[in-house]
């Protein structure tokens, strides 16, 4: 069973918990119910909370697929006003903010935020790991992608891609732990240098994670792999990602990260009824 300490604020994670998704982004490759400026993200936001999220993570630079980097004062323009007005809406909820920008994990922390969730792993600022571990109780999420989003999609050839995730995180785990994060998340990177094969690969072997010891982040909400698959759109892809979501909680997922909570919630809760039979 694991705890996680957000800055006081504990998580269990034996049971699975949910995060919704807040892309502060103009590009954002699904906008749901997004609407325009602070008071729609608010609105947004306070739907997920009201629907059972634990976790809102907020980000404000692209990573889907050949998106193209924005520099650090832009990425605060965009995530600091977001997560200060969460922050002083929801003070109970835990803001986690999506960056790999260790200046913008630095500010957003000072402005309310109390978990960091970086799609590199520390690879494109080597200064993350360290700033994270200079402060007392803020988890890290480290994610698996090689290269960055603009070329990732490039780099999706593996020798044995489990073996090589494990390794990944396990040199992970000890340079964050090293560094002084106590409590560290780990996140597969779907859909970040995979391709769809590869990324079904994952999902049915998530159990090779276990040996770990570490929470498992699944982020799989509306992405490729669901919409290619099934020959739909991003907007049509809630029931595939309900059964996606569905396979990882069956597999050990400890924390679905998404755009649509109160569905995510209903197979958690769905879940729980099947486990303890």
């Amino acid at each position: 069973m694991h705890t996680i300490n957000c800055n006081g604020n504990i998580i269990n994670t034996g049971t699975p918990v949910v995060m919704g998704i807040i892309n502060a982004t103009p590009d954002s490759f699904y906008k749901g119910d997004l609407l325009s400026g602070i008071d729609g993200i608010v609105s947004l936001a306070t739907k997920m909370i009201t629907d059972g999220a634990t976790i809102i993570d907020v980000g404000g630079q692209s990573t889907k697929p050949n998106a193209e980097p924005i520099n650090v004062q832009q990425e605060m323009d965009r995530v600091l006003p977001v997560i200060d007005a969460l922050h002083k809406r929801f003070p109970n909820t835990i803001l986690s903010v999506d960056t790999f920008n260790s200046d913008v994990a630095i500010a957003a922390i000072k402005a309310g935020a109390s978990m960091v969730n970086d799609v590199s792993g520390g690879e494109l600022d080597a200064n993350m790991i360290p700033a994270i571990g200079s402060f007392k109780n803020i988890p890290y999420v480290c994610m698996h992608m090689r290269g960055t989003p603009a070329t990732m999609q490039q780099q999706t050839n593996y020798i044995n891609l489990m073996n090589e995730l494990v390794n990944y995180f396990s040199a992970k785990i000890t340079e964050c732990t090293h560094a002084g994060i106590k409590d560290i998340i780990i996140d597969p990177g779907f859909g970040f240098a995979k391709t769809t094969q590869q990324n079904f690969n994952i999902l049915k072997n998530l159990n090779e994670f276990k040996t770990l010891q570490k929470p498992l982040l699944i982020g799989l909400s509306r992405k490729s792999s669901i919409y290619k698959t099934l020959n739909i759109s991003a907007a049509e892809a809630l029931n595939g990602t309900t059964v996606l979501n569905t396979i990882a909680l069956l597999n050990g997922a400890n924390i679905l990260r998404v755009h649509d909570v109160k569905e995510a919630i209903e197979a958690i809760k769905l879940n729980e009824c099947y486990n303890k039979i």
